[in-house]
């Protein structure tokens, strides 16, 4: 006797077709296929490829639409739900939202996934042979990532995260490449899931990346100086601090180490907008 079970991708029959939609045949199980879940009419006796999975009833069911997430395949789907204490439900384009177990999720709570993350997964089944979305290992891919050349450096580039952790996070980025984000070069944990845009500091010789999250100097440096000035606007011209001040307090300030402040004081001394007095800093002129 043939067992059909979640999961799979089988070809059955066309045996009758129902008010709610068809049941189908692989000549010895009967499977329901409801209308919603198949792209155009059926007739009896046509044939159908289709994917089969548990519906909320727990009944084994059919749909024509097959998901590129599959037992065997990974693909990414879309967080649509957070449930604590459970985990997180995903799209894999089915009408039943697929979960990944909290169990298969970070530690960390802070490092979920939120809505409209993305993680990327193949399916596995739980004790009951229901299925669950099981995230992607580096061991999933067996060393087989795209090489990425030298002209990286630099460069700015994109992907998501699908490994965060204390010491960084791994992303895979839109050209298919290896990207580690060391915690130093970010100003937050990453998602589990989530977009980062960054920028290529190194290019290592298994043609993996090292990547920055961080502002070139030059961009931080004025993105700074305009978060200095409008603290000195909001604080009636004055400062509690000066560029001998403690790199402890300047972070517990602005989130920014003391070199960064150095240059962003720099850059409003230099335009004539601040002056420095018995350890305040104060602003000379105002924007009109």
């Amino acid at each position: 006797m043939n067992i059909l079970k979640s999961g799979e991708i089988v070809t059955l029959t066309v045996q009758r077709i129902i008010e709610t939609g068809y049941v189908l045949t692989d000549g010895t199980n009967e499977i329901l296929l409801h209308e919603n879940e198949t792209t155009s009419p059926l007739t009896e006796g046509e044939q159908v490829e289709a994917f089969l999975y548990h519906d909320k009833n727990n009944q084994l069911i059919a749909t024509t639409i097959l998901p590129s997430v599959r037992l065997d395949t990974f693909d990414w789907a879309e967080v649509v739900a957070i449930r604590e204490g459970v985990g997180v439900f995903v799209d894999i384009g089915i009408a039943k939202h697929i979960l990944v177990s909290e169990d298969d999720l970070p530690s960390i709570r802070t490092v979920w996934p939120k809505e409209g993350d993305q993680l990327y997964l193949s399916l596995k089944h739980d004790k009951k042979g229901r299925l669950l979305g099981e995230p992607v290992t580096e061991q999933d891919f067996e060393g087989n990532w795209d090489h990425a050349n030298e002209n990286m450096f630099n460069q700015d580039i994109s992907g998501r995260v699908f490994r965060t952790g204390k010491e960084g996070a791994v992303i895979i980025t839109e050209q298919g490449y290896r990207g580690f984000i060391h915690h130093s070069e970010r100003k937050d944990d990453l998602r589990l899931g989530e977009w980062v845009q960054g920028r290529v500091i190194k290019v290592k010789h298994d043609g993996t990346l090292n990547i920055s999250l961080l502002p070139r100097k030059q961009d931080a440096r004025d993105t700074d100086a305009e978060t200095i000035y409008q603290y000195l606007i909001a604080h009636n011209g004055t400062m509690p601090l000066d560029i001998k001040s403690s790199p402890e307090l300047i972070q517990s300030t602005f989130n920014i180490s003391k070199a960064a402040f150095k240059r962003a004081m720099g850059k409003l001394y230099k335009e004539g907008k601040i002056k420095q007095e018995d350890g305040l800093t104060l602003l000379i002129e105002k924007r009109r």
